[in-house]
């Protein structure tokens, strides 16, 4: 269930038909769910709570059809691979893929194959997310395999997106509770907003709903988490307003003040990267070595005196997308027998209501 199904409304903005990333058109989610053994952690045999998450910008071939975009780091202890094209070209030229820290290699190279199986020379860079589930999976082992991410990247589809312990969002851990993947959108003069993102940070003192500190009134865990704070959040912002790359950066940087109204704050081990792209231009040229560039093309933008409303889009959904990684997400006992309890919604909306 998610939080509105428990009755917990986060801000005041109006949802997409899906209150997910979906709802701008044209992208669409697919995940692949590792789970597997249980007990005592062996290298290279399990315990798996692991995962793969692929986001598809558009309906079209993001190998051919780039799209303007921009990045913002909160704290830098982590990695957004293809960084450094997207900062300097402002292109998204690749499907966006979500894993755990040490899988990252592997889902770039199997992004890489799809773009080979289209016929052209691989050229883009890949862009691939990461946060760390080495306290519930076996993540030395690195059970990630090409073929897991080709399965997410079939499977991509529109509508409700799956939430909580799947994909890469599997093994993850928020504010001392089960995390993983969560999703939210906004409709704002005539324009959809929607983010995704892979919690995996925060501490359970600091998490806050509706601006409410209910992490020190939930109920305690049998078994506290360890280190927290040292825990990572990715997120992806999705808009189909017609955006110029520095106003993708100015928009993948409220997704920080989202993150902060949970009570996330970047601490010192947390990797909490950004990126926003938009589909509002679709006739970019073609990044590919042997397109056919024009040496002239119009691109529609918005004016940045009217950005506000998407800013504040931006910060609402992140908020409600952690809120429903959380309250997806079921207890999980993974590596080494640690459990990691589940935020019951119906337990939170008490709180927020007593």
């Amino acid at each position: 269930m998610r939080a509105r199904e428990h009755g917990i409304v986060i801000g005041t903005g109006t949802t997409g038909p899906h209150n997910a990333i979906t709802d701008v058109a044209g992208v669409r989610v697919g995940h692949t769910t590792l789970i597997s053994g249980e007990g005592p952690r062996v290298t290279g045999q399990g315990p798996v709570r692991t995962g793969v998450t692929v986001i598809l910008p558009h309906d079209g071939s993001t190998f051919d059809e780039p799209l303007y975009a921009g990045l913002h780091w909160l704290n830098g202890c982590g990695e957004i691979t293809g960084m450094p094209i997207i900062e300097e070209f402002g292109m998204l030229t690749s499907p966006i893929a979500l894993t755990n820290t040490a899988s990252v290699g592997v889902v770039r190279d199997a992004l890489v194959e799809l773009e080979v199986a289209t016929g052209r020379p691989a050229w883009s860079q890949p862009v691939v997310g990461e946060t760390w589930d080495g306290r519930l999976n076996d993540i030395s082992g690195q059970h990630v395999r090409r073929e897991h991410v080709h399965q997410a990247y079939r499977e991509a589809s529109g509508g409700p997106v799956a939430e909580g312990s799947v994909g890469g969002g599997t093994g993850m851990i928020c504010h001392g509770f089960k995390g993983g993947i969560g999703t939210a959108s906004r409709v704002v003069d005539g324009y959809t907003v929607g983010v995704l993102v892979q919690a995996n940070h925060g501490r359970r003192d600091r998490l806050t709903v509706n601006g409410v500190n209910v992490g020190t009134r939930l109920p305690a865990p049998a078994e506290p988490v360890a280190h927290e704070g040292a825990g990572s959040i990715i997120g992806i912002v999705a808009t189909d307003a017609p955006l110029l790359p520095h106003q993708c950066k100015r928009l993948a940087q409220r997704a920080g003040l989202g993150i902060a109204r949970t009570g996330g704050a970047g601490e010192n081990f947390s990797g909490d990267g950004f990126l926003c792209f938009s589909t509002g231009n679709r006739n970019l040229p073609s990044a590919a070595l042997d397109s056919n560039t024009p040496r002239t093309y119009q691109v529609t933008a918005l004016s940045d005196e009217y950005i506000d409303p998407l800013f504040y889009a931006v910060i609402e959904a992140t908020e409600e997308a952690i809120v429903n990684a959380l309250v997806a997400a079921e207890t999980m006992t993974g590596a080494d027998d640690l459990t990691v309890t589940g935020l019951d919604g119906a337990t939170l909306a008490k709180v927020l209501t007593t």
